[in-house]
């Protein structure tokens, strides 16, 4: 039964809900740990669950989702906002009139013979004025579970609402699982998510893409903040002093692992310690420096690739209390994904629960993932639920580029900052579209997550910017990727990340010489910590040095996704291009 002190709009949508989808029964999450293990038990008896290895992965399951249903359904999700241009180009838009009527007969009858959930929770610490209420309806019991793990969930989400109506809707069922009848719409302007036909987590699980970055990107311009797909790191020095970074990197770029980085032996001293892995809401303190939040509480995570030499934290992390969701089961029911540490097993069940022999298909789906709580990670930072946030000194934008971007380089201002963010771009991978080597511009690795159009994202960027005056951070471009002739990476990469980090903080501090380039602010060889490492002379040429000739191609690319935008896009990033244009002539000369 929902609590007494709760607004009647509350249960007057809840009812709504109820009548269109017309489930057996209404369940209200209250959050706890036998409610948890209630739907856990419910899920291993009707095989939605089975249970790994209790001794080497206690409260552990793997869950498979359907073989049409595995990765987020881009196409299929809209942005329903009042006006198309309000979508802006690179969105799918839908009228609220259409999206209503298109979906509403899925809705109708969807949840019969279903339980109907009703799952309130809280986006954001306990207690902060930056933290955001929502509640989600779905009829599947895998999704109340995950949001236990992912979410503030239950009672405490109820407090922090009060009486208040002002919350985040979010409807979703399992519907028939049909790619046909699939859709996930987003209503900004009424606070609305709709969500039919699938049970992945991006698509079913509502607080995290779909409100923390769609709805949330809408809120924040309205209110003068900032929803950003970006990690959040404290870089600890030698002498205890933590910096905060947070950090926006498109797919395949090693953003989770960044978060979680372990400093090698080299570093001693140095501890990165962990915010947040994908989320970050931004928000002035009074102090007028730029404090940002981890809206999560847990992890949900790519599978494929993890492992104790790219993330031993988040393999630790890992060990119990997590629901994996399409990898492989071994004979001894443990999970396994290519990339993992160790040989392959001689033989496991696949992602669809097919036997699987090394050299055949995939057996972990490339895009399986992991939900898992953040207080298990043992990087975790002592001001992971600081109602205040934690002060951001530098933001880092970046990429996966062969040959264009250098390892880092510092923007000459914000203005510049934003133009570096809006033009980034990312070279794909096979995993992620079939086609390897094609550049995907990826503003602020935002473009499948902002809920409105990008040319006014940048603006809103540019306003937050002057804003905060000299109290911005500095914003600086990385690129881990950077190969040679043979295609082999010139950076180790990895927990050797870490020197590219303390170059950043010693610029922060004023305390690292750099070189003025056409493109940003390069370190000067001796500026960041090289040694120990087996680069050659020509590769750390290259990796501290500006491809004027790439550069100028990019031109032409860049100008062409901002004409994309007609005339909404801002004349202030025009006329960073056309100086970064006139540095690149210059240098020529």
């Amino acid at each position: 039964m929902p609590p007494a002190s709760l607004d009647n709009s509350v249960t007057a949508w809840v009812d709504e809900c109820a009548r269109l989808t017309r489930p057996e029964r209404i369940h209200w999450c209250d959050g706890s740990e036998e409610e948890y293990r209630r739907l856990v038990s419910g899920m291993l008896q009707d095989g939605t669950l089975l249970e790994l290895d209790p001794k080497r992965h206690p409260e552990s399951y793997l869950h498979r989702s359907h073989p049409s249903d595995v990765a987020r359904s881009e196409n299929l999700t809209f942005i329903c906002s009042d006006q198309k241009d309000d979508a802006g180009p690179t969105n799918n838009w839908m009228s609220p009139r259409d999206a209503i009527q298109k979906l509403t007969p899925l809705f109708e009858g969807s949840m019969k013979g279903r339980t109907l959930y009703v799952v309130p929770y809280l986006m954001g610490p306990v207690g902060s004025r930056y933290s955001r209420m929502g509640i989600e309806i779905t009829d599947s019991p895998y999704v109340a579970a995950s949001l236990k793990i992912m979410t503030r969930m239950g009672k405490v989400a109820l407090d922090h609402l009060g009486g208040s109506a002002d919350f985040v809707r979010g409807l979703h069922s399992l519907g028939d699982l049909s790619p046909d009848r699939r859709f996930v719409c987003h209503f900004p302007e009424q606070k609305l998510i709709w969500s039919i036909g699938s049970g992945y987590g991006g698509n079913a699980l509502l607080p995290k893409k779909c409100f923390a970055l769609r709805i949330g990107s809408w809120m924040a311009r309205q209110e003068g903040w900032l929803a950003e797909h970006m990690l959040i790191l404290g870089l600890e020095d030698p002498e205890g002093r933590v910096t905060y970074m947070a950090a926006a990197f498109p797919s395949a770029c090693g953003k989770t692992n960044l978060a979680m980085l372990v400093p090698p032996a080299s570093q001693k001293g140095w501890k990165v310690w962990t915010v947040g892995d994908d989320i970050a809401w931004m928000h002035f303190g009074k102090d007028g420096r730029l404090y940002a939040v981890n809206p999560e509480a847990g992890f949900f995570a790519v599978a494929p690739g993890t492992s104790t030499k790219s993330n031993p934290n988040m393999m630790a992390t890992i060990a119990k209390n997590t629901i994996f969701t399409n990898v492989a089961l071994t004979s001894d029911r443990r999970p396994w994904w290519e990339g993992m540490d160790g040989p392959a097993p001689a033989e496991a069940v696949d992602w669809q629960g097919n036997p699987w022999k090394p050299g055949s298909s995939k057996a972990a789906h490339p895009n399986s993932r992991f939900t898992t709580p953040a207080r298990q990670c043992p990087a975790l930072s002592a001001r992971f639920d600081d109602p205040e946030g934690v002060p951001i000194s530098a933001i880092l934008f970046g990429g996966r580029r062969a040959r264009v971007a250098p390892l880092v380089f510092e923007a000459f201002d914000w203005r510049h900052g934003v133009f570096l963010g809006a033009t980034m771009g990312s070279e794909t991978t096979a995993a992620s579209t079939g086609q390897v080597g094609v550049i995907r511009r990826d503003p602020m690795a935002m473009i499948p997550f902002c809920g409105y159009n990008m040319a006014d994202y940048f603006a809103h960027w540019l306003r937050v910017g002057a804003k905060s005056d000299e109290a911005a951070p500095t914003i600086f471009h990385v690129n881990w990727f950077q190969t040679g002739p043979d295609g082999s990476f010139l950076w180790p990469g990895f927990g050797e990340n870490m020197r590219v980090l303390r170059w950043i903080l010693a610029r922060c501090r004023g305390e690292a010489d750099a070189v003025r380039t056409p493109i940003g602010y390069l370190p000067t060889r001796e500026s960041i910590d090289l040694s120990g490492l087996d680069l050659s002379d020509d590769s750390v040429r290259k990796l501290l040095s500006v491809d004027r000739e790439a550069w100028t191609r990019e031109l032409a690319e860049m100008k062409a996704f901002f004409e994309r935008f007609g005339g909404r896009m801002p004349e202030e990033l025009w006329q960073e291009h056309d100086r970064l244009t006139h540095r690149l002539q210059l240098e020529a000369a």
